[in-house]
């Protein structure tokens, strides 16, 4: 199992957990993080670093995030997102977007 980046990073994109992953497991994409699964050691310290709550357990996902799953797996490989090691600011207008749902539209890729 791995750990997965949901909806509510979209628009957000705190970087609060990449600076606690023992792995480097972060991929960044222009307003969201993912997790490439490949690199996730399944540890479970980002979880409560997201001022977004949007990182679950594979096998904690909402049933309405589920697709998400798949997307990090896809995004984590895309040409352009890279992997983040050192934390940086939000985005701007994060603490705007954090609550909002939902937001998939919004995903630039």
């Amino acid at each position: 199992m791995t750990h997965v980046v949901s909806e509510a990073c979209i628009k957000c994109k705190y970087t609060d957990c990449v600076d606690v992953c023992p792995v480097d497991c972060f991929r960044e994409g222009p307003n969201m993080l993912v997790i490439d699964p490949d690199e996730c050691i399944d540890c479970a310290v980002c979880i409560p670093e997201c001022p977004a709550n949007a990182i679950y357990a594979e096998e904690d996902m909402p049933a309405d995030q589920l697709a998400f799953i798949k997307l990090n797996v896809e995004l984590a490989r895309a040409d352009g997102w890279k992997s983040i090691t050192k934390r940086k600011p939000a985005l701007p207008d994060a603490d705007d977007w954090k609550d909002v749902m939902p937001k998939i539209q919004l995903l630039e890729r």
